[in-house]
């Protein structure tokens, strides 16, 4: 019995990891409370941490330190591997003005944080502190540490937690309240706003429609599939139907009068088809019949990956066609000089006789999926580690920043992500494994730092701490209050500002919030596009933030 107090009442490595789980576990009950119809979300083990520290736990802080740390280097690495493949897609067309937006929102919160630190004469890591809570980015406040260990003389980062964690709270409710005031102010009404939305989606070049084409050009009377394909690179011809015959196109197939193509495009290359084809239909689906049937087929054989569909020649070879790669969320038109990738899912579209056989051709194991890919895990992270480390040097800044263990692996994350592969090594993570490291290590995170800054907490309220909450409400809502009042006068969806307000503050349990007001995916759409350059920014911006005030 007396080694088991011990556990409780001893600094030693059991004892430590004991408070540490026993706060993850306690976190992960408070993150399920909902307070009006919002959940405290992962932030309730940064508060179950809170509470254990006051009450008197006992925890080796380097041992605290190390973990903290590891679970940071965990969680920004697998948030890179999944935001990678659409941050370069993300700065396209509507995307580069929402990134814009949420930049406006990102610097007006440094400049507001500015003013607030020299107007009330804060502690530098009490204002940095405050900053990160108020926009509840994890990652900043993790940067930020540990840039304050390297200072000299170095700058307390437990401080930076107590503010960090009194601060939070205002980042949920200040941009709630903003979305609501927002409403009220332009007097929206969200189901019109959603109708608004989808839309507005039938105008975007992008958007993927099934069509029949009724071949009516002369010009293109005997020409083959393979040169319609070359002269239209946003349409995919899976199908050819010729009197009551339907077959598979393949490459080599001759158009003919008043045959009809069956396929999928790009909605904005419709009225170049009709003139260069002729009439165009759009359909919900068309239906396969007769001897066709489609095949999604899952992407597992090794030889195969970082291959373009011309080079692997399906079309060439079987009477069948490949007609859409599915890639985690997205849904990708191909093309010859589409990639295929470790983990995609591909359409097949063919003969009945030949798809199991194309199948094995693709690999098509899920026992291949549940094999942990650890080796580029650890590979992309040393590269991480040494990037983060390097120096930034920025005139009239006494110290030169540095990514860190933050900023590092997050960059050579999303850098690995968008690449895919490198060589023979592929960086795919399955969806499941992705969110399991990046959950373990956000909890091993904001437990150590609830555990590091617990013992002051209440302290820190009493001594005037309490003023940091209102603080923390003038760095959340000035910004997007300016920003999504601007946002709206320039005629951007009120779905979308809500996706974007949330997105530029990194704010899951505020998107929760945004998707309740209607059943839309603009909130969703906006968020993630404006969420991995706004998660780079908070990091950068974090670390600016405190040599600024050194």
């Amino acid at each position: 019995m007396e080694q088991i107090l011990e556990l409780f009442t001893r600094q030693s490595i059991s004892g430590s990891l004991l408070f540490i789980f026993l706060t993850a576990g306690i976190g992960a009950i408070i993150s399920k409370i909902k307070i009006f119809n919002v959940k405290i979300g992962v932030a309730g083990v940064l508060f179950a941490g809170l509470a254990i520290a006051h009450f008197g736990a006992v925890v080796n802080a380097e041992i605290l330190q190390f973990i903290r740390e590891l679970g940071l280097l965990l969680f920004v690495y697998t948030i890179g591997l999944e935001i990678g493949p659409r941050f370069v897609s993300s700065m396209k067309n509507n995307g580069l003005k929402l990134n814009l937006l949420s930049f406006a929102i990102v610097a007006l919160g440094v400049i507001t944080a500015l003013a607030v630190k020299y107007a009330f004469n804060l502690d530098p890591a009490v204002a940095v502190g405050i900053l990160c809570g108020a926009v509840t980015n994890t990652p900043g406040l993790g940067a930020a540490g540990q840039l304050a260990g390297t200072i000299v003389p170095p700058i307390d980062s437990s401080v930076m937690g107590m503010s960090y964690a009194i601060a939070y709270p205002c980042g949920i409710i200040g941009l709630i309240v903003t979305m609501i005031l927002i409403k009220l102010i332009f007097k929206i009404n969200p189901a019109e706003a959603g109708l608004e939305h989808e839309k507005s989606l039938v105008s975007i070049d992008k958007t993927i429609e099934s069509i029949q084409i009724k071949v009516t050009n002369s010009n293109i009377f005997g020409k083959t599939v393979s040169d319609i394909n070359l002269k239209t690179p946003g349409l995919i011809i899976s199908r050819i139907k010729r009197g009551e015959y339907v077959f598979p196109a393949t490459e080599a197939t001759t158009i003919s009068e008043s045959d009809i193509i069956i396929g999928i495009c790009e909605h904005g290359i419709i009225s170049e088809l009709q003139m260069f084809i002729g009439k165009v239909e759009i359909n919900e689906r068309v239906p396969i019949e007769g001897n066709l049937a489609m095949k999604e087929v899952l992407v597992t054989k090794r030889k195969l990956i970082g291959r373009t569909v011309g080079e692997i020649g399906i079309y060439r070879r079987y009477p069948a066609n490949l007609t859409r790669i599915f890639r985690g969320e997205f849904e990708i038109i191909p093309n010859i000089n589409s990639v295929v990738q470790f983990g995609d899912v591909v359409r097949i579209v063919g003969s009945k006789d030949v798809l199991d056989e194309i199948a094995l051709e693709f690999g098509n194991s899920t026992k291949r999926l549940d094999k942990p890919n650890v080796m580029p895990i650890f590979i992309g992270i040393v590269l991480g580690i040494i990037f983060g480390s390097m120096p930034i040097y920025f005139p009239g800044l006494s110290v030169p920043a540095k990514l860190g263990l933050a900023g590092g692996p997050l960059i050579v994350a999303i850098i690995l992500g968008n690449i895919g592969r490198v060589g023979r090594i592929d960086f795919y993570v399955t969806r499941s494994a992705n969110l399991m490291l990046r959950e373990i290590g956000i909890v091993l995170f904001l437990a150590c730092v609830g555990l590091l800054s617990g013992g002051g907490f209440v302290q820190a309220i009493v001594n005037g701490g309490y003023a940091w909450i209102g603080y923390g409400a003038l760095i959340t809502v000035l910004p997007i209050f300016l920003v999504g009042v601007a946002a709206r006068l320039m005629r951007i969806n009120y779905l979308q500002i809500c996706g974007l307000l949330a997105g530029a503050l990194t704010d899951p349990p505020a998107l929760e919030y945004a998707n309740s007001i209607d059943s839309s995916h603009a909130q969703a759409l906006t968020y993630a596009t404006v969420y991995p350059f706004t998660m780079l920014l908070r990091i950068i911006t974090a670390q600016i933030f405190l040599l600024l005030l050194i």
